[in-house]
């Protein structure tokens, strides 16, 4: 009876590593780091990229995926999305992207991932395969409300796959997510108000942002010099990967007054910071460019901010900060987009943004941005399998993917979707 369980576990194990064991031949691998080598294979080995080129002679038995007439790309990274914790935006219970406080840098957002979420096949049969999932507040535009966070918690790098969320989880702490102060243009904040007082407001939320920092660095004295009286906060806790430089903080600023105001607030508090939706990006270039930091941009399929930009201000900023020499990624900011999320690459394409550029936005730069660029974002010998196989460029509609795999192993492309298509296409 032993000898016979032992033989099913044996057995279980084989089919276990046969899943994440596998070789894509003869197709046109795009590395992403490296130029296009058309004909080749890509060997993977227990999950991870193990040889990539035009002669790789795999080991015997490796399950053979044909690639003829097929390329394989890196599998896309989404940097700012809300995937697993809200599922129907109207529907209250099904949405857990935010807790009541207004400095609650101790919530961890992995934790609340609901790997059963309808978005997940969605968005992989596009072709992403990993992405970072935010909290954020509902009522992010109301300065001076009671209501609005400022820090609303740690964003997760996840993979879009996996039975739970310590399954999915990339890196669990990739970002602190700070939602800046702003004013709206010209008006009070809800357009009953002076713009004398919205500043007032404006100005109070910075002062209390800032104290809220100062209080963080002496507690963080306070727990090096272990005193008796030490008592754990775990906001506070929270925020010493901040402080020490660990754990970059991103700032969602998108008008050039909360962009400005948040690059002095960077530089004061001697943060790594990256800067998330931001749109009035021109005048600022420059100083972003000096000091490194990176933008995650919206979607370029965007109306202009104001009734007197260009029509195609959105459509063109990938190219301004390319030029700029400003490392930059995209992110769809809703679920309802992510799956579009190769399209705002390829709508900067047609607006001047050289075309490996808009392909490395979506892949290499954003593992770079978030820390994973040794795991992810290319393909590459030793990183993680997160591959697509495509019937031609991802960056164009008419593509299909035809094998989709994260971690190595080969995840369906069905959805909620192709199953309606499937059930009314074969309706009585």
């Amino acid at each position: 009876m032993k000898r016979l369980v032992l033989l099913v576990t044996l057995a279980a194990a084989a089919s276990a590593a046969d899943n994440d064991t596998f070789l894509i031949r003869n197709a046109d691998v795009y590395p992403v780091t490296s130029p296009v080598v058309h004909g080749a294979s890509v060997l993977v080995e227990n999950g991870r990229i193990t040889a990539v080129g035009a002669k790789v002679i795999p080991p015997k038995n490796v399950r053979v995926i044909e690639g003829k007439g097929l390329r394989v790309y890196p599998g896309l990274i989404d940097s700012s999305t809300q995937l697993g914790l809200s599922e129907i935006s109207g529907i209250r219970e099904t949405v857990d992207i935010a807790e009541l406080g207004v400095y609650m840098p101790q919530l961890r957002t992995i934790v609340a991932v609901n790997p059963e979420s309808e978005h997940f096949p969605v968005v992989r049969a596009n072709g992403i395969t990993t992405a970072m999932t935010f909290p954020s507040s509902g009522n992010g535009n109301r300065i001076g409300s009671p209501e609005r966070q400022v820090i609303s918690g740690q964003a997760a790098l996840i993979h879009l796959d996996g039975w739970t969320w310590e399954d999915m989880e990339v890196k669990s702490s990739a970002a602190m997510h700070l939602i800046f102060p702003f004013i709206l243009r010209g008006r009070g904040i809800n357009g009953n108000e002076g713009f004398a007082q919205a500043k007032r407001n404006y100005d109070r939320e910075l002062e209390q942002l800032n104290s809220f920092f100062e209080q963080a660095r002496q507690y963080q004295k306070a727990k090096a010099a272990a005193r008796p009286d030490f008592k754990t906060d775990l906001r506070f806790d929270a925020m010493i990967p901040v402080l020490e430089g660990k754990l970059p903080v991103a700032i969602t600023a998108e008008r050039e007054r909360a962009i400005r105001d948040a690059l002095e607030f960077a530089a004061k508090q001697k943060i790594r910071i990256v800067l998330m939706e931001s749109r009035e990006l021109s005048k600022l270039a420059p100083e972003i460019k000096a000091k490194n930091i990176p933008v995650i941009l919206g979607p370029t399929l965007d109306l202009p901010l104001s009734e007197d930009d260009p029509y195609d201000s959105a459509f063109t900023l990938p190219a301004e900060l390319y030029k700029a020499g400003i490392k930059f990624a995209f992110g769809t900011f809703e679920n309802e987009f992510v799956r579009d999320l190769p399209y705002s690459a390829a709508v900067a394409v047609n607006f001047g943004l050289p075309y490996d550029e808009a392909l490395k936005a979506i892949t290499i730069n954003a593992a770079e941005i978030w820390g994973v660029a040794n795991e992810v974002g290319s393909i590459e010998p030793g990183k993680l399998a997160d591959l697509m196989v495509t019937t031609g460029d991802p960056l164009e509609t008419p593509t299909q993917v035809k094998h989709l795999f994260i971690k190595g192993k080969e995840v369906d492309l069905t959805n909620k979707q192709t199953r309606l298509y499937e059930k009314y296409m074969n309706r009585p």
